[in-house]
């Protein structure tokens, strides 16, 4: 049975170009949205993914990428994120080469250009699911719809929320697990090419060889096979009518057809794919805390599901007005519905409703065009998003964008369709107008949002008025503020962060730290002191409480402290020196307690003071050793540099 081109795609308010026309202006359009980010820094996870990630390095053994995780991890280890990434890895690595180290603009030129070129294939994947599989005599494939694939693909080119898998480094994972579940999908379709009953076994194969490349660079790959099996259903008839013909016959007449052959490859395939994704898993699923995802943790299953559900609702938010964007959605961002009257509670109600009212206008809808276009966007758009949905295991995050960029291709065939039939109902002028509008937002949003993920600065600032509730957006600005040298503002958003997360230990350590360097010792000491309490296998904290209880002079505190540190933390360098010079401190105080007289004494006591900071009193201990020797051998050269520095925080105080 031959599908007649879809009605609608005639009215869509766009001009019907050629196949190499459409395709040049879809990357044009990807390429403008996203193009400012091409000179970008690392930015955010970019630092353990890629800048502390050995696995970068041309020294370190590129064995190391196949047994290590996505951040650099053994995977064997209980702290491993367990996401396995190596060939994504691998893309990280050829650029490390091809750049001669770690130069951030031909990692964000690629993510560009990955971009673009899905954007590009997304016309054909939209292409085969409206207007099916059509081919010439000579067997070329006919493209029934070239003016609703060809929106489609613009919508998705532009959709704002891409803009952290483009912008953001460590995106390249979706990048390219989309691109191969693209290719893997489009190598399925080529095995219909001659007829239902003539279906080449290799292409099968090959659609699960590329599957398994899709599930090297992300997860999620692995529900391309999920969409074939619907494909292998739905695509090759038409939709419902002859499915159901077909089920009506004899097993002979499905084995005949080929479908129960390509279902139990497809499932063999996938089943294998999973058990080996499982075997590199090794010691099991990865292990997340309640401030990951505080849902996954309630005692209450029906909160577990509204609060699903909510999350759910709130990622389709996200596709259909991506103006609230936020680099993370943990800790606080999204409070937990925890009680019936909790007016939040709607909107997981309207998702279900617009859900259900969709799926029955593909079940029920006497027009085959229209249940084949939403059967198969809503497959793509929830099919890939199973893996984030909390309902086959916990996941590490509350919503997070990037997973919503193979889920957003559904999304984007649906409302190009409802373009096209609003087109076929309402004045066409106003149709045309609302679309290109819509467009020149989203192009104009991504291009914005890809200029926040250009910097640390901007991308975490821009977080404080979407997520003013999650103390990891106020303590990565705050740390961005130190790093800048400006403590005394990162001293606000730390103090924040502690306020929203009473448990942060990590801001309890950065604001600590600062405390410390401003002398103000008993404050520091509580924070700290509360961190490791929290949390007491945190050995920076253990080391950096030592250097505060030496500098109140609990010299036996603070080496046990020490002591501590190195214990969670076998190799500690800074801490044996730290522990190295309270002992030190110790021996030369007991020494001039004997003999005060000991110019060497106090000028090795000066030295010390001088590098803890101790300022007055590297000043008081040089003097005195100068007053004793004169001529001691470097002790003027250092006290020449003390009082530069001196001079040079009283200028910078006045």
């Amino acid at each position: 049975m031959v599908l007649s081109e879809p009605y609608w795609d005639h009215h869509i308010p766009l001009p019907k170009l050629g196949p190499l026309h459409s395709r040049l202006v879809t990357a044009f359009v990807a390429l403008i949205c996203f193009i400012n980010s091409y000179n970008g820094d690392f930015v955010f996870d970019d630092s353990e993914a890629i800048i502390n990630n050995k696995d970068l390095n041309p020294d370190t053994p590129l064995s190391n990428i196949w047994k290590n995780d996505f951040w650099g991890s053994n995977l064997s280890s209980n702290s491993s994120h367990k996401s396995y990434r190596p060939l994504t890895v691998l893309t990280f690595r050829i650029n490390y080469l091809l750049a001669g180290g770690l130069h951030p603009i031909g990692f964000h030129v690629l993510n560009v250009a990955l971009h673009c070129v899905i954007s590009v294939l997304m016309i054909d994947v939209f292409a085969i699911l409206i207007g099916s599989l059509v081919h010439d005599g000579r067997g070329v494939k006919l493209n029934l719809s070239p003016k609703a694939s060809f929106l489609a693909a613009l919508f998705f080119a532009a959709h704002p929320v891409h803009t952290e898998s483009v912008a953001g480094i460590v995106g390249r994972a979706d990048l390219l697990c989309a691109l191969f579940f693209q290719l893997s999908f489009l190598v399925y379709c080529k095995a219909f090419q001659g007829g239902d009953k003539k279906f080449p076994v290799l292409w099968i194969f090959s659609s699960i060889l590329l599957c398994a490349v899709a599930m090297l660079c992300k997860e999620q790959g692995i529900t391309v096979l999920v969409s074939e099996n619907m494909l292998s259903l739905f695509l090759p008839k038409d939709l419902w009518t002859d499915f159901y013909f077909l089920f009506s016959t004899q097993i002979g007449g499905l084995v005949s057809s080929g479908l129960l052959m390509r279902l139990a490859l497809l499932f063999l395939g996938g089943s294998f794919l999973l058990y080996a994704r499982w075997r590199i898993m090794g010691t099991g699923p990865p292990s997340f805390t309640e401030v990951d995802n505080p849902a996954s943790f309630a005692e209450n299953v029906i909160l577990r599901i509204v609060n699903y559900n909510y999350y759910y609702s709130l990622n389709a938010w996200l596709l259909l007005c991506p103006w609230w964007l936020c680099f993370d959605w943990s800790m606080g961002c999204v409070p937990l519905i925890k009680s019936a009257t909790d007016w939040r509670i709607v909107w997981p109600l309207l998702l279900w409703c617009c859900l259900m009212g969709l799926v029955y206008q593909a079940l029920c809808s006497q027009d085959s065009n229209k249940r084949r276009t939403l059967t198969f966007g809503l497959v793509l758009l929830v099919i890939p998003f199973l893996p984030a949905s909390n309902l086959f295991f916990r996941v590490g995050f509350v919503i997070a964008e990037r997973v919503l960029y193979l889920s957003s291709a559904g999304y984007c065939l649906i409302l190009a369709y409802t373009v096209g039939y609003c087109s076929c109902h309402w004045k066409k002028h106003k149709v045309c107008a609302a679309t290109l509008t819509l467009l020149c937002v989203n192009v104009a949003r991504s291009a914005q949002r890809s200029q926040h993920w250009r910097s640390e600065q901007s991308l975490f600032t821009s977080a404080l008025s979407v997520c003013p509730l999650n103390a990891k957006v106020h303590y990565n600005v705050g740390k961005n503020l130190a790093d800048r040298g400006n403590q005394s503002a990162a001293v606000k958003y730390y103090r924040e962060a502690v306020r929203l997360h009473p448990k942060y230990v990590h801001a309890m350590n950065n604001l600590g730290n600062i405390l410390k360097e401003r002398n103000e010792l008993e404050e520091a000491e509580e924070l700290l002191s509360s961190a490791v309490h929290i949390q007491p296998d945190f050995a920076a904290a253990w080391m950096n409480l030592g250097i505060v209880q030496n500098s109140l002079k609990k010299f036996d505190k603070a080496e046990q402290s020490y002591w501590n540190a190195i214990r969670f933390r076998k190799k500690y360098p800074d801490c044996y020196y730290n522990l190295g010079r309270l002992e030190s401190e110790g021996f030369f105080l007991n020494a001039l307690k004997i003999n005060p007289n000991v110019a060497s004494c106090h000028g090795n006591l000066a030295v010390l003071y001088h590098r803890w900071g101790k300022l007055d009193l590297a000043k008081r201990h040089y003097e005195l050793s100068l007053r004793l020797d004169p001529n001691a051998p470097g002790t003027k050269e250092n006290y020449n540099m003390l009082k530069r520095k001196l001079e040079q925080r009283q200028r910078t105080v006045g």
